[in-house]
């Protein structure tokens, strides 16, 4: 790509983005980056591309007010401009593969039955992670991918997040309709922008060095 973003502006972005906790809830963000940052959802990668996911993206503030009530009085659920829930798709199957096959029949041009043999193999594997009883934990390991690009590309753009597993995950589903349904809630983001003051801004980064966490075979 000719317009590739520089490595310096890469690690600066990186560096500039924090876990916000407090955001400017009457700042909001514009049409044009928030239809960006759910194309960084929709292009996440996932384990052989199924996509076992759905994305709930909350702006009424009404909702959002519920659901911070159900994240433990954590203000960034109800202060952000967009909040996002991360929903998997529980015991994941034909349907779902199905549907896929299909999708990706439409996208690069070719017959359902020259996918039969990709399908079986995907088949296959879901029944043995079934069998093993990790089917449902290995599509869950998905969405943290998902949620990774989403805030790897606000931060690019000059949104702020807050990743936050501290919610009740069966409070959430009731609050989205999604109690006794095929998707359950996992992990949510609120996005927007933070507030003047938030102490943690100024906060220095504490990570480890390389020589720590890099291990270069």
């Amino acid at each position: 790509m000719s317009d590739a973003l520089s490595p310096e502006s890469l690690v600066a972005a990186l560096n500039w983005r924090y876990a916000t906790k407090k955001f400017d809830p009457v700042k909001k963000i514009p049409g044009e980056v928030w239809e960006a940052l759910e194309q960084a959802l929709i292009l996440a990668p996932s384990s052989m591309g199924l996509q076992p996911w759905k994305f709930f993206v909350v702006t009424n503030q009404a909702v959002k007010e519920q659901l911070a009530g159900a994240s433990y009085k954590q203000s960034q659920m109800a202060d952000c401009s967009h909040a996002v829930v991360f929903a998997v798709h529980k015991n994941i199957g034909g349907a779902h593969v199905e549907k896929y096959l299909e999708r990706v029949s439409a996208v690069k041009e070719v017959t359902r039955e020259s996918l039969e043999g990709f399908g079986k193999m995907i088949a296959g594997n879901l029944a043995n992670a079934a069998k093993a009883g990790r089917l449902d934990a290995w599509q869950t390991h998905q969405i943290y991918i998902a949620l990774g690009q989403f805030m790897t590309a606000a931060a690019l753009l000059g949104v702020d997040t807050c990743p936050m597993e501290g919610i009740e995950n069966a409070r959430y589903d009731e609050i989205l309709g999604l109690s006794g349904g095929d998707y359950a809630t996992v992990v949510a983001c609120p996005a927007g922008y933070r507030a003047f003051g938030d102490k943690y801004a100024a906060v220095k980064k504490v990570r480890f060095e390389a020589k720590d966490v890099i291990v270069r075979v």
